[in-house]
């Protein structure tokens, strides 16, 4: 051991990190993390920007943009935050944006990703386009493009999974699902099948792709289903519930 190693302080204390993010607006900012639950404990707008926010254990901190940034792009700033269990933040937060909104922002810029049973992971986008991603700790590794165990619809699938819940691709994951009814659709089995036309129907809502949808819709109703089969996949089967509510709505809107 050398003696500036032998005389080196120690390190002692814990760490903690703190993103700084770029803000493009303030005002709309403050209201969407004050929506969802957060508390401010720094603001300032002259003669310079900072915002710092808290929810719970970890804060989050804004400055100024640089000139250029496009918020649309989504890909101005981001951070990670690992939690133990990912489903009470995204139920808190939900609950948190119908009270505020009376609806849950699931479309556009702000908005929260959707969210379901055994998902390891969601976003929040804000109105700068940064990307705050929950992930539950000891998340499975990926393997994109899809699991290699599996072969066909099924693997296409998981493959879609990847893209729509970890990467936040409804557009790739629709065509991976497109492609992959087409090619395997004919021979694959009955719940993979169901999976794949359920998981495709909700990324036409996802999309606001009404003829996609209801074509889809038409063919899982076509499909000859045993009693078993339907009770076994009555979840996936929501979907077209989902969509038909959906569409009502879509033309409720149009005629308003």
């Amino acid at each position: 051991m050398t003696k500036e190693a032998t005389h080196r302080p120690a390190i002692e204390g814990k760490e903690t990190t703190i993103p700084l993010l770029p803000c493009v607006s303030p005002d709309e900012t403050l209201t969407f993390y004050r929506a969802l639950g957060f508390e401010t404990t720094y603001e300032m707008t002259k003669p310079y920007l900072y915002l710092a926010l808290r929810f719970r254990g970890f804060e989050l901190h804004f400055g100024k943009g640089p000139k250029g940034l496009d918020p649309k792009e989504e890909n101005s700033g981001g951070c990670l935050v690992l939690v133990d269990a990912v489903e009470p933040y995204h139920r808190t937060f939900t609950e948190a944006l119908r009270a505020k909104y009376g609806k849950v922002l699931a479309r556009g810029r702000p908005r929260i990703t959707r969210f379901r049973p055994g998902q390891s992971r969601f976003s929040l986008i804000d109105p700068s386009g940064n990307n705050i991603i929950f992930i539950q700790r000891g998340e499975p590794d990926l393997e994109y493009g899809g699991s290699k165990a599996l072969s066909g619809l099924a693997k296409a699938l998981d493959n879609a999974r990847i893209l729509r819940d970890f990467k936040n691709d409804d557009k790739a994951a629709a065509r991976v699902l497109d492609v992959a009814l087409a090619k395997y659709g004919a021979e694959a089995q009955v719940e993979d099948r169901v999976r794949a036309m359920a998981a495709r129907i909700e990324l036409s809502i996802a999309l606001n792709d009404a003829a996609s949808g209801q074509a889809l819709h038409e063919q899982l109703q076509a499909l000859p289903l045993s009693e078993e089969e339907r009770d076994r996949l009555s979840e996936e089967l929501k979907a077209a519930e989902r969509l038909e509510q959906w569409l009502s709505r879509a033309a409720a809107t149009r005629q308003a």
